[in-house]
């Protein structure tokens, strides 16, 4: 299902073969938390800016519509009219990070609904259940994601409880991708590496779930508070046990040069909300660095947003028109500048991947590791 097709260092060049089509890595993964991204973009908009594949998320679509209407009405494919890979992530971290009261128990955990506060219990049986409702292409395990920093002994019981709620997923999308009414039979599975800042705890995690053999396998628990040099120090301890013939994947990360440094240690995947959720706010990514629209020089700017983009926007609209949108609150605002940076996003790993097939990846990083973070 993944093959490598080149690599320079440890940076690798793949492909990811799916059900719903075949992943060019390295890649990013657009997200679409309630079905949609935030910013009035819709999955049509995404065919337009590189995308490869959207992220849906577990936990609020199980909240609102309702995982059994998600079903209803054919699956998320269907539903938001996206026709390629979908991965949903289990619900696991927002659990643990929308939900005030909650109650951490071996079947699962209780929660209050950070919508109306209703008693909620989502274990990995249900998660497993949710997904395949929603009948995504990749489903992610259900794990617990702890704060960094956390205490070594409930950092290790925690990731023992992580490792044995994963064979329980493994047994129920088995049970699921069985059953005559499931939306997506060839459904895939990710493990995720848990350990939080801990050497040991996330080489023998790496190990121990590595011998299930699973579709995938993600990195989680970073870029949640720890320094950014910590986050590549755990990646570069984990890289050499994960399976080198499958995709790994760095959740919820991150920066441009945050990619470029995790792609330079082996990650094949990523997904983050920055993008779109910066972009909202007026901080434009672009090869120059990193741009506020809502600085006042911008005000009589006739420029595109990136002078080196050939995204839709920056082709036909300035900086000031833009920057005018956003303070006047108008959504076209928002829209617009979501869509550069997603197009930035995915137009980046494009160009990762070209580095990578033509042998001069280390090349395209040098030139790129300090002006993508630069402040414009």
């Amino acid at each position: 299902m993944f093959k490598v097709l080149k690599t320079e260092g440890a940076a690798r060049r793949g492909e990811f073969i799916t059900p719903h089509g075949t992943i060019q890595t390295p890649a990013f993964m657009n997200v679409a938390t309630c079905g949609a991204i935030k910013g009035a973009v819709s999955a049509l908009d995404l065919k337009d800016i590189k995308c490869q594949v959207q992220l849906c998320n577990t936990y609020h679509l199980h909240l609102r519509p309702g995982d059994d209407k998600v079903k209803e009405l054919g699956g998320l494919h269907k539903f938001t009219r996206w026709d390629g890979p979908i991965l949903t992530d289990s619900g696991g971290f927002q659990v643990f990070s929308l939900a005030k009261l909650r109650n951490i128990k071996e079947e699962g955990v209780y929660f209050n609904s950070h919508i109306d506060g209703r008693k909620i219990f989502m274990g990995p049986e249900e998660s497993m259940n949710i997904q395949s409702n929603l009948g995504s292409t990749i489903a992610m395990a259900f794990d617990e994601c702890v704060e960094n920093p956390s205490p070594y002994e409930y950092t290790k019981d925690s990731v023992a409880r992580t490792t044995r709620w994963l064979r329980r997923c493994v047994d129920r999308m088995k049970t699921l991708n069985s059953l005559d009414g499931t939306l997506n039979k060839e459904q895939m599975l990710f493990g995720i590496n848990q350990g939080g800042t801990y050497h040991d705890l996330r080489i023998n995690h790496m190990k121990e779930i590595a011998e299930l053999n699973l579709d995938g396998y993600a990195i989680g628990g970073l870029a949640v508070g720890e320094p950014t040099e910590v986050m590549y120090e755990i990646i570069e301890i984990v890289e050499p046990y994960a399976p080198k013939d499958k995709i790994r994947y760095l959740m919820g990360v991150g920066t441009p040069v945050n990619i470029l440094e995790s792609v330079a240690r082996g990650i094949d995947l990523f997904d983050c909300v920055m993008p779109s959720r910066n972009a909202r706010h007026g901080q434009i990514f672009t090869f120059d660095g990193i741009r506020n629209l809502n600085n006042v020089k911008y005000e009589l700017d006739e420029e595109p947003l990136d002078p080196h983009c050939g995204c839709p926007v920056c082709k036909n609209f300035s900086r000031a028109y833009i920057r005018h949108l956003l303070k006047s609150g108008e959504m076209l605002g928002m829209r617009l500048a979501v869509i550069h940076n997603l197009y930035f996003y995915n137009n980046l790993m494009e160009l990762i991947r070209e580095s990578l097939d033509n042998g001069t990846f280390e090349e395209f990083y040098s030139q790129n590791k300090i002006r993508l973070g630069r402040r414009i």
